[in-house]
């Protein structure tokens, strides 16, 4: 029986068991999915022991996907990229690491949209500099957009993402101080949450969205609660909204289909199972 994980700290959140117990039974397949809590003092050894505990590989979640791309010792070409990993396998006895991120994130917007949102958006905002920030940066540099600009609340770690995917697709890419938020509102056409302000147990994140432009759209990768704060405050002010769910429900094929043999597809049914379970668990 071949058996995965999503590994994370926190990490009882997580719907990825769901997702893939969902495909598991759909497809026949004799295999688990679990959560694993792992703190990040234990994770280099959870990595170096997790295939002998009779693990074929997993999903990492935060605060781990940097320190999974340290500890992998081989990595495709968009995991290099991000300097982040979000999907470990075992190939011929090495570990290996993508990050699915960037292709969750985009078919997420795309799926959402339609196809030539990108063309309406000169410059995104995205809040926050850790993995999945990078991830979602790398993404919209593959589009038309003018500016990308990341805004953290330790300013170092905004330029540090900048220094590191400069130089990929037309868009110019800015470091941004969280206080100047403010400022960057009005000009910003897509705004992003990349952080964990607003999930369930988390503080909320508290953005003015009163000057952004009317046809603004406002995402936010956190899907617990589907609706956040950002996304009920951009909605009061008729903004186009995309939830988190939908990048999680896509980031999480090509992982299934590495582990378990079969590539599943993301259907409304699913999405309706996992909008339930998060409704359930308020």
């Amino acid at each position: 029986m071949t058996k995965a994980f999503i590994v994370g700290h926190p990490v009882r959140h997580s719907r990825s068991p769901l997702i893939h117990g969902y495909w598991l039974k759909q497809h026949g397949i004799s295999g688990s999915y679990e959560r694993i809590d792992v703190e990040p003092v234990n994770f280099g050894k959870f990595l170096e022991t997790f295939h002998e505990r009779g693990f074929a590989g997993g999903n990492v979640t935060i605060p781990h996907k940097e320190a999974a791309f340290a500890g992998v010792a081989r990595r495709t070409e968009r995991a290099e990229r991000l300097g982040a990993v979000n999907t470990l396998w075992i190939e011929k006895g090495v570990l290996w690491g993508d990050n699915t991120d960037v292709a969750g994130f985009m078919a997420n917007l795309d799926l959402s949209l339609g196809t030539g949102w990108d063309q309406d958006v000169d410059t995104a905002l995205v809040l926050g500099a850790g993995g999945a920030a990078r991830g979602i940066v790398a993404g919209l540099q593959d589009r038309p957009l003018r500016r990308i600009l990341v805004a953290n609340r330790t300013l170092s770690k905004a330029q540090d993402l900048v220094h590191g995917l400069a130089g990929y697709g037309p868009a110019k890419l800015e470091a941004l101080a969280w206080e100047d938020l403010d400022r960057a509102i009005p000009g910003s056409q897509l705004i992003v949450n990349t952080t964990s302000l607003g999930m369930t147990g988390q503080p909320p994140l508290t953005l003015d969205l009163a000057g952004a432009p009317g046809r603004a759209i406002v995402t936010d990768i956190v899907y617990a609660p589907l609706r956040t704060p950002l996304l009920a405050t951009a909605e009061a002010r008729g903004l186009r909204t995309v939830d988190g769910l939908g990048m999680l429900l896509h980031q999480a094929v090509p992982g299934f289909e590495r582990w378990f043999g079969i590539r599943p597809e993301v259907t409304p049914e699913l999405r309706a199972l996992i909008v339930a379970d998060i409704g359930g668990s308020k």
